[in-house]
């Protein structure tokens, strides 16, 4: 179903020149984007992100591949309703059913920040769906006994953290720029292209729950970790960037551990190598989809 005629006013298609595609799930009505043939190359964003950050590799790759990027229930073009609770887990389930009925085979899947253990978490499940996997800052373990976790936990469930993410929208605003390293990587125009989608309170829940999830899910990340042997075998591309001040190189040398197969890049930049690295990410994606799995 394709309801391109009611998008936001604010979306700058000269920026996001894509049909706007929608499904009805269980939890919501979710919205995708769904450019050129071949082999499929899903793309699933963090927070406060929506497929938004990956226009330029789907405009690029979408030549060779066939490129889906979603918006999770609650983000960006996606419908954001008061009874979803947010959870990775929930958003996980999601994309399963996203999965299922677009009928998606030999995947390769790409993830960042939280759609790193929600993508991950789908992948485990459909493991026999998967045939790649490119990896973006992001993690898949406990959180509650990491000290930066328990601090932002804190301020997130206190009642100066709903004020900044409900009355202020804090995330997108502030947090994604501090995200950013080179900030003149991050114009304006592009930068509000990240705030508009959250234009009240009521839209805005989406970012606080899944920012209480942080350490509110801990224990399903372990469980995903746990069960990564599932996936251990593909072939896997991870595109880091050092200077990320939360999820950082230590971070990096977990997944160096556990995936010792892995092609490994790196990168001078902040969280957000999709605005920083656009380009030079893209090519290491390109040489890596041309290798035989």
């Amino acid at each position: 179903m394709n309801l391109s005629s009611n998008t936001q006013k604010w979306l700058d298609t000269s920026l996001y020149p894509f049909e706007n595609k929608y499904i009805q799930l269980d939890a919501g009505k979710m919205h995708y984007i769904d450019e050129g043939k071949g082999d499929v190359i899903l793309f699933i964003h963090g927070t406060p992100a929506w497929s938004f950050l990956y226009r330029e590799y789907v405009s690029s790759l979408s030549e060779q591949y066939r490129c889906i990027a979603i918006d999770h229930i609650g983000f960006g073009l996606s419908e954001k309703p008061d009874d979803f609770d947010g959870r990775p887990e929930s958003h996980s389930n999601n994309l399963n059913s996203f999965i299922e009925e677009l009928n998606l085979t030999a995947i390769t899947l790409v993830v960042h920040d939280f759609g790193g253990p929600i993508g991950l978490g789908t992948a485990i499940q459909n493991n026999n769906k998967i045939k790649k996997i490119i990896l973006f800052n992001s993690w898949l373990w406990e959180t509650k006994n990491n000290f930066k976790s328990q601090k932002i936990d804190k301020i997130v469930n206190s009642k100066i953290g709903s004020f900044l993410y409900l009355k202020m929208n804090f995330s997108p605003k502030f947090l994604f720029k501090k995200g950013i390293y080179d900030k003149k990587k991050m114009s304006k125009k592009v930068h509000k292209q990240y705030i508009y989608p959250f234009p009240d309170k009521a839209s805005r829940q989406s970012l606080l729950n899944i920012g209480k999830s942080l350490v509110g899910s801990s224990n399903w990340y372990q469980l995903q970790w746990n069960l990564l042997d599932k996936l251990e075998s593909k072939p896997w591309l991870i595109l880091w960037g050092t200077k990320d001040e939360f999820i950082t190189t230590e971070y990096l040398q977990k997944w160096k551990e556990r995936l010792p197969n892995a092609v490994i890049k790196e990168f001078n930049c902040g969280h957000f190598l999709q605005e920083e690295k656009a380009k030079e990410t893209i090519t290491e994606i390109k040489e890596f989809m041309k290798k035989d799995s």
